[in-house]
């Protein structure tokens, strides 16, 4: 097994294990998912993982892979537990899901899904943005920390320098930063820095 196998296993353990921790907490009452992000990656995230497979990722598939499995659990969850609903960037989102299928069948090339799917999980992620700045109570800080240190390690399993295998990585490192930073700025307020 090499080194960039071992990383990509530990960022799918990561990964998962920050799901699982995110999970507890919607359970609990502690974490409150937006609806739309949530169902947005959800399908999105299926269509990631399948067109990053498909773009020649090997050692880093783990991430993607958890990402399809769990975002679905979440996604339902967020029905019963979660807050807001379906606006216009929801339903543009959705349709860009089935765009970038229509256009990885048309040119053929699964890094054409991969990157639209990519553009589509940004604006998913927008409302999740909104409500880590405003309302940081409603996340999980712990599951979301999980979340970056799989993806840091993700980084590591790098085993390609295609652009096909080394966007996702990139990608998931910067957007679920934000998100992690945004949720532990409060605390650094706390102690008057």
């Amino acid at each position: 097994m090499t080194t960039g196998e071992v990383f990509g296993i530990i960022a799918g353990i990561f990964s998962f294990s920050a799901y699982l921790f995110y999970i507890v907490a919607i359970l609990k009452g502690h974490t409150k998912p937006s609806r739309a992000t949530w169902f947005i990656w959800a399908v999105v995230g299926i269509i990631l993982a399948v067109s990053y497979k498909a773009s020649g990722a090997e050692n880093t598939i783990w991430v993607a892979v958890s990402e399809a499995i769990a975002p679905t659990i979440i996604a339902l969850l967020a029905v019963k537990y979660g807050v807001g609903g379906a606006e216009k960037i929801d339903i543009l989102a959705f349709a860009g899901a089935i765009v970038s299928l229509v256009l990885w069948w048309y040119f053929g090339s699964p890094v054409v899904a991969l990157v639209t799917n990519l553009t589509i999980d940004f604006f998913a992620a927008l409302p999740t943005i909104a409500k880590s700045l405003h309302r940081p109570e409603e996340e999980d800080r712990f599951a979301w920390t999980l979340t970056q240190t799989g993806n840091l390690f993700n980084l590591f399993a790098i085993d390609k320098l295609i652009f096909g295998v080394v966007v996702y990585p990139i990608y998931t490192f910067l957007i679920d930063g934000v998100i992690v930073g945004l949720l532990y700025k409060p605390l650094f307020k706390k102690n008057g820095k």
